[in-house]
């Protein structure tokens, strides 16, 4: 009997945990939320663990963990931080389970800042800010510190886009480093552009590039921005006419050319009420996905990987309101969608043969959700 109870405990002993990776989520805390949450998903079911209190911060809305997984960095998306105009951004330290500590914080340059980005090499942080129009950069250091640059790291934008109210001015939405590491581009909502920078990512000089940006037509207001892994693709969401736009991308110079442009939504939507807010490419590059707020759904693409074209494969609903984020975790297979409105993170199978979404019985409660990011340890 010693023998065979023996027997089971070696072989309890041998059979591998499930694989989990990190999710950390990014809110607005002018409700229930006090910043950063963490939650770990099971990469066999898709099932997400209860959601725990990472960090507290105010307006967290936008969040990016390094290339060496070693640290977090955060936006505070206010108009001022620490009783001075601008937003504020915030480094942490990385903790084997997962928990943060804070390292440094700095001023973001630039009024609600919204959306951030590292190099490939995690040698600098870019940060886009909106209300400023403008965006900013900052050098990493060895031990995660923020420390901005003697000089270029901070570039306003001018100028204004089509007659609406939200495009009297410049609103940086995103900034995005090329796959070589040279390049950053931003999306631009209030100038219809995206604008190409040169970057030195180990001083964190950004300048502009020749061309310096691709004109997208008036009052679509692009807003986020993912590059296809081969590096030829890019695409961007236009929050303002509800469509994403595939681009021809030359690494050679930085130019971006507009190859065609899809709606997102039925035809027949009405702007009013609607708008479209995350834009990413698969792991794969097989397909590209789009959420929709007011819609409620995540627009799903098949890219041609001759042309780097769009074709329609489905919508489907995130199961809550306003999907203002979402990620698609490391392993590919689940897109977890974070619904600002009804406070719900809700995870989906994506189809490894057509790219298609499938509905799980996967979801936890984080309010104001609008950030999911990874960390594969």
């Amino acid at each position: 009997m010693a023998r065979f109870q023996k027997l089971i405990f070696l072989l309890v002993l041998t059979v591998p945990a499930a694989a989990e990776t990190l999710v950390y989520l990014g809110t607005y805390t002018g409700g229930e939320s006090k910043g950063i949450y963490r939650s770990t998903l099971d990469e066999t079911t898709g099932e997400l663990s209860d959601p725990v209190l990472a960090a507290e911060l105010e307006n967290p809305s936008f969040v990016v963990v390094s290339p060496d997984q070693n640290y977090l960095f955060a936006v505070s998306e206010n108009g001022k931080f620490k009783g001075e105009e601008g937003g504020g951004v915030s480094s942490f330290a990385i903790g084997e389970d997962g928990g943060l500590t804070l390292i440094n914080q700095v001023n973001s340059g630039g009024g609600a800042p919204c959306h951030i980005s590292t190099d490939p090499q995690g040698k600098c942080l870019l940060v886009a800010n909106y209300m400023g129009g403008s965006i900013s950069s900052y050098q990493i250091a060895a031990d995660g510190k923020l420390v901005s640059p003697a000089a270029g790291g901070f570039i306003q934008h001018e100028g204004q886009g089509a007659q609406l109210p939200r495009q009297a001015s410049p609103h940086a939405h995103s900034v995005n480093v090329g796959p070589t590491g040279k390049r950053a581009y931003v999306a631009d909502l209030g100038l219809d552009k995206v604008l190409i920078y040169k970057l030195d990512a180990a001083s964190g000089m950004i300048v502009s590039n020749a061309p310096p940006f691709l004109k997208l037509p008036d009052a679509t207001g692009p807003r986020h921005f993912s590059f296809h892994p081969s590096g030829k693709w890019a695409y961007t969401n236009l929050e303002m006419s509800l469509q994403v736009a595939a681009l021809s991308h030359d690494a050679k110079t930085g130019a971006l050319a507009v190859l065609e442009i899809e709606s997102t939504v039925p035809e027949g939507t009405e702007r009013k009420g609607n708008s479209t807010a995350e834009c990413l490419v698969h792991p794969t590059g097989k397909w590209v996905y789009v959420s929709n707020r007011g819609h409620n759904s995540i627009a799903a693409f098949a890219i041609d990987q001759k042309t780097g074209k769009l074709d329609f494969i489905e919508r489907e609903s995130t199961q809550g309101k306003t999907p203002r984020n979402f990620g698609i975790d490391p392993s590919g297979k689940f897109l977890i969608a974070g619904n600002q409105g009804s406070g719900n993170v809700v995870v989906l199978k994506i189809n490894q043969d057509t790219g298609s979404l499938d509905p799980s019985d996967h979801k936890i409660n984080v309010p104001a959700a609008v950030c999911i990011r990874f960390l594969k340890r």
